[in-house]
């Protein structure tokens, strides 16, 4: 195989979400969680990975490659997919992940969220955060979300993003979507300017860094819907991440702003489906009184997983009580739920409050 195109064709018929290229291995695909080597084709050589790598790469993206020996971009197959490609050097030779990047927006209803989060995106200003590991959802939620802004009020969408994964077409909104390196430089450059910009809601691909946050928090505060993602597993991780962003003598204030504009936190992690592929669990924290009590005091931001729990009525959940519903309506097995829980002895208590054994249904395969 000696084209990129080829092995994105292969990727895209057999359904995977990531193409991983390597030299001295064959292409390998990630099919519903699980990495799968593709033995069916040969082992690549130095040189055979370097063109499939520069093949795809424009000028500015083989400087970019060679100044820091790794690069983002996305690249687009004409009727097969666009995807979202990271460039790297690993032990003096090239290597290469591309992920699969949905071209159709789903909705929220159709990605099987909860109710809540179209609340979320109903919401006029405050910031939302979406968060969970690569590859659990964040990218393609947040892009529901912005859909369904788009779709229901006027208004105007700037998004930051590195690289831009989804295109959004203007609809009741006016969108305007800057990719680093080539419309703005950094996330912290374009949020500088952003406000000037007579932006209403404000998407940034990655809060990654103090200043990027600090802007967003800003952003938030004087009136704007602000929407990101973090690389963590939890509401209650999050805003502690969110925090610790910043020196401990500005950590106070921090909290104050954070928990006078957050409006949510949706978390997100991918589980197999009984049915095949797979289904998301999704955490879901709504900002109210007593999780901004929470948020404030440093001693009390332990208490916000037990707030939650008890949060039905605000459209609030953790994942175990998600994982739970998922068990309960035959999506997912009883080991798979254990195993994704936040504490496997307290969901066992759960199960056993429906009626079910988890060590006997275990046992006997009875999910």
């Amino acid at each position: 195989m000696s084209d990129i195109d080829g092995l994105l064709k292969i990727m895209s018929d057999r359904g995977s979400s990531d193409l991983h290229v390597k030299v001295g291995s064959p292409p390998a695909i990630r099919l519903n969680g699980k990495l799968l080597v593709l033995h069916d084709l040969p082992s690549l050589s130095a040189e055979q990975t370097r063109l499939l790598a520069i093949g795809m790469m424009d000028e500015r993206q083989k400087a970019s490659f060679e100044n820091h020996h790794e690069t983002d971009f996305a690249y687009s197959v004409p009727g097969v997919g666009r995807f979202r490609v990271n460039v790297f050097h690993q032990r003096g030779s090239i290597g290469m992940t591309l992920r699969r990047v949905a071209t159709e927006r789903a909705t929220i209803e159709e990605l099987g969220l909860p109710a809540v989060i179209r609340r979320l995106a109903d919401e006029a200003r405050g910031l939302i955060l979406v968060t969970g590991t690569a590859g659990s959802g964040k990218t393609t939620t947040l892009a529901a979300m912005i859909d369904h802004i788009n779709h229901t009020r006027e208004g105007h969408i700037v998004t930051v993003e590195d690289p831009i994964e989804v295109l959004h077409q203007d609809d009741k909104c006016i969108i305007n979507q800057r990719e680093i390196g080539i419309d703005t430089e950094s996330y912290a450059d374009a949020l500088r300017h952003v406000v000037r910009q007579d932006p209403d809601v404000i998407l940034i691909g990655e809060m990654r860094d103090h200043e990027t946050v600090s802007a967003a928090l800003t952003a938030a505060e004087i009136g704007n819907l602000v929407l990101s993602t973090l690389h963590t597993i939890d509401a209650a991780e999050t805003i502690n991440r969110v925090i610790d962003f910043f020196p401990p003598y500005q950590q106070k204030q921090i909290r104050l702003m954070l928990s006078a504009t957050l409006r949510g936190i949706v978390s997100l992690r991918l589980i197999p489906s009984i049915q095949g592929g797979l289904v998301a669990a999704v955490e879901v924290l709504v900002m109210t009184g007593t999780i901004r009590e929470y948020i404030n005091d440093s001693e009390k931001t332990y208490l916000i997983r037990d707030a939650m729990e008890e949060g039905e009525y605000y459209g609030m959940q953790t994942f175990d009580q998600s994982l739970l519903r998922l068990y309960q309506n035959s999506q997912i097995t009883l080991d798979d739920a254990i195993a994704m829980s936040a504490n496997a002895h307290d969901f066992k208590i759960k199960v056993r409050h429906l009626g079910v054994d988890p060590q006997s249904a275990a046992q006997s395969g009875v999910y």
